[in-house]
């Protein structure tokens, strides 16, 4: 039987094997977000064309992830109990993505400069 530090670390090797595979591209972040965000999040991510689009630069990597998945599987037609986001031009833009491709821009995106938030 394993004990609990055994335990312990052979769920943070999982963890840091899994993170590691997974990890985001920022450049391939970047390159995304000038040929598909751009035109409507502005250059710096910070100056929308509308107002009431969001700011994405400083956003919560983990937050963009989840809200791009969530137009995702609004565009699928996923029901209503799957957490999804209708809007027809951000499903549109998240129905191209892969998983890959959602982790790279939410990475690149979350480490621009903003005033979202604090950092420490």
């Amino acid at each position: 039987m394993m004990t609990r530090t055994q335990l312990a670390l052979a769920g943070a090797a999982l963890f840091l094997t899994a993170h590691a595979a997974g990890a985001a591209d920022l450049a391939a972040g970047r390159a995304l977000f000038e040929k598909t965000c751009v035109s409507c999040h502005g250059a710096d991510a910070k100056t929308s064309v509308d107002p009431s689009y969001p700011i994405l630069a400083g956003q919560h990597e983990d937050y963009l992830v989840h809200a791009l998945k969530a137009y995702r599987r609004g565009q699928s037609g996923a029901p209503a109990t799957a957490n999804v986001r209708k809007n027809a031009v951000m499903g549109a833009f998240a129905a191209q993505l892969s998983d890959q491709d959602i982790a790279n821009v939410a990475a690149w995106l979350a480490r621009q400069p903003s005033d979202l938030g604090t950092r420490r």
